[in-house]
């Protein structure tokens, strides 16, 4: 069995519109998120500057981008996945999972205490089985969501 060639790297500026349509496709795709985005097409959203301070990356197979993960410091020395997504043919094929070993080890070196994601209910298994640990719920956008992290 051959391994698929997926490369992960930084964003880059030039892609600012595509990672933001990568992430309506996914979003849109996902039927626990397709309502709330449609009812709200603005929540749609990758801050150029954050590909711009390098916290974004890119997991592209064959030179062609297959999702992407935004790494944000948090005040208290822990690290955010602030956004991880996958085009949707891509699900379930291991992107997202490498996209968050690659945020972890990443965060790991960038001498973090933790890594935090706040999770869509749906996604909750998926950040379980990466090793994440349920640490409660918050108040978000659309109603609430879990909260899960990975201490190093």
């Amino acid at each position: 069995m051959t391994e698929t060639p997926l490369r992960i790297r930084p964003a880059l500026a030039s892609e600012h519109r595509a990672l933001e349509d990568l992430q309506r496709r996914a979003s849109l795709a996902n039927p626990g998120d397709r309502e709330a985005i449609q009812s709200d097409p603005d929540a749609i959203e990758l801050p150029l500057a954050q590909i711009v301070d390098g916290r974004v990356f890119v997991a592209e197979i064959h030179g062609v981008t297959a999702g992407f993960a935004v790494v944000l410091p948090n005040d208290d020395g822990s690290a955010e996945l602030d956004g991880l997504f996958v085009e949707p043919e891509g699900w379930r094929r291991g992107i997202g999972k490498a996209l968050v070993a690659h945020c972890v080890e990443l965060s790991r070196r960038q001498g973090a205490s933790a890594l935090h994601v706040t999770g869509n209910p749906h996604a909750g298994s998926f950040y379980l089985r990466c090793g994440f640990e349920a640490n409660g719920t918050v108040a978000v956008r659309f109603g609430s969501a879990e909260r899960f992290r990975k201490v190093f």
